[in-house]
Protein backbone atom coordinates (compact mmCIF):
# COMPACT_ATOMS: atom_id res chain seq x y z
CA UNK A 1 0.00 0.00 0.00
CA UNK A 2 1.02 3.58 -0.63
CA UNK A 3 0.01 7.04 0.42
CA UNK A 4 -0.41 8.89 -2.87
CA UNK A 5 -0.03 12.64 -2.52
CA UNK A 6 -0.95 14.97 -5.36
CA UNK A 7 -0.32 18.69 -5.00
CA UNK A 8 -2.51 20.13 -7.73
CA UNK A 9 -1.57 23.66 -8.73
CA UNK A 10 -3.86 23.48 -11.76
CA UNK A 11 -6.92 23.53 -9.50
CA UNK A 12 -9.37 23.93 -12.39
CA UNK A 13 -8.69 20.22 -13.09
CA UNK A 14 -9.89 19.03 -9.67
CA UNK A 15 -13.45 18.11 -10.69
CA UNK A 16 -12.38 16.23 -13.82
CA UNK A 17 -9.65 14.47 -11.85
CA UNK A 18 -12.03 13.28 -9.14
CA UNK A 19 -14.57 12.15 -11.75
CA UNK A 20 -11.86 10.16 -13.55
CA UNK A 21 -10.85 8.56 -10.24
CA UNK A 22 -14.45 7.48 -9.57
CA UNK A 23 -14.84 6.06 -13.10
CA UNK A 24 -11.68 4.01 -12.55
CA UNK A 25 -12.70 2.70 -9.11
CA UNK A 26 -10.21 4.86 -7.23
CA UNK A 27 -11.89 6.10 -4.08
CA UNK A 28 -11.29 7.50 -0.66
CA UNK A 29 -9.40 10.68 -1.51
CA UNK A 30 -9.11 13.53 0.96
CA UNK A 31 -8.64 17.03 -0.44
CA UNK A 32 -7.10 19.95 1.44
CA UNK A 33 -6.54 23.56 0.45
CA UNK A 34 -2.82 24.31 0.40
CA UNK A 35 -0.38 27.03 -0.48
CA UNK A 36 3.16 26.79 -1.82
CA UNK A 37 6.19 28.01 0.07
CA UNK A 38 7.11 30.71 -2.46
CA UNK A 39 3.65 32.26 -2.27
CA UNK A 40 3.63 32.12 1.52
CA UNK A 41 7.05 33.77 1.71
CA UNK A 42 5.96 36.54 -0.65
CA UNK A 43 2.89 37.24 1.45
CA UNK A 44 4.84 37.13 4.72
CA UNK A 45 7.63 39.34 3.41
CA UNK A 46 5.03 42.05 2.77
CA UNK A 47 5.74 42.11 -0.96
CA UNK A 48 2.16 43.08 -1.66
CA UNK A 49 2.96 44.63 -5.03
CA UNK A 50 4.63 41.46 -6.36
CA UNK A 51 1.91 39.25 -4.91
CA UNK A 52 -0.86 41.41 -6.40
CA UNK A 53 0.93 41.45 -9.76
CA UNK A 54 1.01 37.64 -9.70
CA UNK A 55 -2.73 37.60 -9.00
CA UNK A 56 -3.38 39.91 -11.95
CA UNK A 57 -1.27 37.77 -14.29
CA UNK A 58 -2.61 34.45 -13.00
CA UNK A 59 -5.73 35.00 -10.85
CA UNK A 60 -6.64 31.30 -10.64
CA UNK A 61 -3.31 30.46 -9.04
CA UNK A 62 -4.26 31.56 -5.55
CA UNK A 63 -3.46 28.22 -4.00
CA UNK A 64 -3.33 24.51 -4.54
CA UNK A 65 -5.35 21.45 -3.67
CA UNK A 66 -3.52 18.62 -1.96
CA UNK A 67 -5.09 15.22 -2.54
CA UNK A 68 -4.26 12.25 -0.32
CA UNK A 69 -5.33 8.69 -1.00
CA UNK A 70 -4.27 5.21 0.01
CA UNK A 71 -3.77 2.88 -2.96
CA UNK A 72 -2.56 -0.62 -3.59
CA UNK A 73 0.72 -0.93 -5.50
CA UNK A 74 -1.01 -2.11 -8.69
CA UNK A 75 -3.12 1.08 -8.92
CA UNK A 76 -0.24 3.58 -8.82
CA UNK A 77 0.42 3.56 -12.57
CA UNK A 78 -3.32 3.97 -13.28
CA UNK A 79 -3.50 6.94 -10.88
CA UNK A 80 -0.41 8.50 -12.45
CA UNK A 81 -1.85 8.07 -15.93
CA UNK A 82 -5.17 9.64 -14.94
CA UNK A 83 -3.46 12.61 -13.29
CA UNK A 84 -1.25 13.22 -16.33
CA UNK A 85 -4.07 12.89 -18.86
CA UNK A 86 -6.45 15.16 -16.94
CA UNK A 87 -3.86 17.86 -16.17
CA UNK A 88 -2.05 17.75 -19.48
CA UNK A 89 1.06 16.38 -17.76
CA UNK A 90 2.82 17.01 -14.48
CA UNK A 91 5.94 17.82 -16.46
CA UNK A 92 4.35 21.15 -17.43
CA UNK A 93 5.17 24.16 -15.23
CA UNK A 94 2.74 25.08 -12.44
CA UNK A 95 0.67 21.92 -12.90
CA UNK A 96 1.54 20.01 -9.75
CA UNK A 97 3.49 17.13 -8.32
CA UNK A 98 2.68 13.59 -7.28
CA UNK A 99 4.58 11.23 -5.01
CA UNK A 100 3.98 8.00 -3.11
CA UNK A 101 5.12 6.88 0.31
CA UNK A 102 4.87 3.26 1.47
CA UNK A 103 2.21 2.61 4.11
CA UNK A 104 2.74 -0.33 6.46
CA UNK A 105 -0.54 -0.02 8.33
CA UNK A 106 -3.95 1.49 7.70
CA UNK A 107 -7.20 1.36 9.63
CA UNK A 108 -10.62 2.77 8.96
CA UNK A 109 -10.83 2.39 5.18
CA UNK A 110 -11.82 -0.47 2.90
CA UNK A 111 -9.56 -0.81 -0.12
CA UNK A 112 -11.52 -3.77 -1.53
Amino acid sequence: MNLVTIVLNKTECLGALLNAFVKNDIKGATILDSIGMARAINEEADLKFVASLKLILNPEQEGSKTIFLIAEDDKISKISNIVNVVTGGLDRPDTGIMFCVPVSYVEGINLG
